[in-house]
């Protein structure tokens, strides 16, 4: 009994060949089948030549079919020209008209008749509106305001700048009686069509401001 128990340990039938071969000859079983002496059921020999053959057959599958070959043709293909290629010419943008910031010349109204003046308030805050073509030319001229482009001029002093620049410039005297003036004239008067230009604005006294009002500057030099 105990001689057989042994050679039963030692050797195994594979289940596909049916010989009995060493037990070293199969692959330990994993999972849970394993155990101290259990074995697959083929041998390594069976293995090897069924993986050779399942590999052989695949690689059957795999194999590209042999192309046809095409039927001679009777008069050969011409080779193709390519047409040449001709550079192309580089877009140019067209060029702004160069114009002078003073040339109230170059002012062309929009299809509504009027010209953009845009400006900033004492607070810095951007505004814009529109006006006729005469009163946007007289700004320019009268050095209030800049031509931006053809349609658009740009006032160059708010309210406060303005006041400011007059003063300064003519050195806080009166322009009519030489005394210290804090105040700003219109010499034509903006009832009688003046603007509030540098050109048309000097500094003035108190006394002379109101007493000038809306007269001429001749008739109130005159006076004076």
């Amino acid at each position: 009994m105990k001689m057989a128990d042994t050679e039963q340990q030692t050797y195994k039938q594979c289940a596909h060949c049916n010989q009995r071969k060493p037990i070293g000859e199969f692959l330990r079983r994993t999972g849970r089948r394993s155990g101290a002496d259990s074995r697959r059921g083929a041998c390594r020999s069976c293995r090897k030549l069924r993986k050779a053959a399942v590999s052989g057959a695949a690689a059957v599958q795999t194999a590209p079919p042999k192309a046809e070959s095409a039927p001679p043709s009777a008069e050969k293909k011409r080779p193709r020209v390519k047409a040449p290629v001709r550079p192309s010419k580089p877009r140019t943008q067209p060029k702004a008209t160069p114009h002078s910031p003073t040339d109230f010349t170059f002012l062309r109204p929009t299809r509504q008749g009027t010209v953009w003046m845009r400006g900033k308030t004492d607070k810095g805050r951007r505004w814009h509106q529109e006006i006729d073509l005469g009163l946007a030319e007289t700004l320019v001229k009268e050095r209030a305001a800049v031509v931006v482009n053809r349609h658009t001029i740009r006032r160059l002093f708010s309210n406060k700048d303005f006041r400011k620049y007059i003063l300064t410039r003519d050195s806080y005297t009166c322009y009519f009686c030489g005394e210290y003036g804090d105040t700003i004239d219109h010499m034509l008067p903006r009832a009688k069509g003046g603007h509030t230009t540098p050109d048309n604005c000097v500094c003035a006294c108190n006394e002379c401001n109101q007493s000038k009002a809306d007269k001429d500057l001749e008739e109130f030099m005159r006076e004076v």
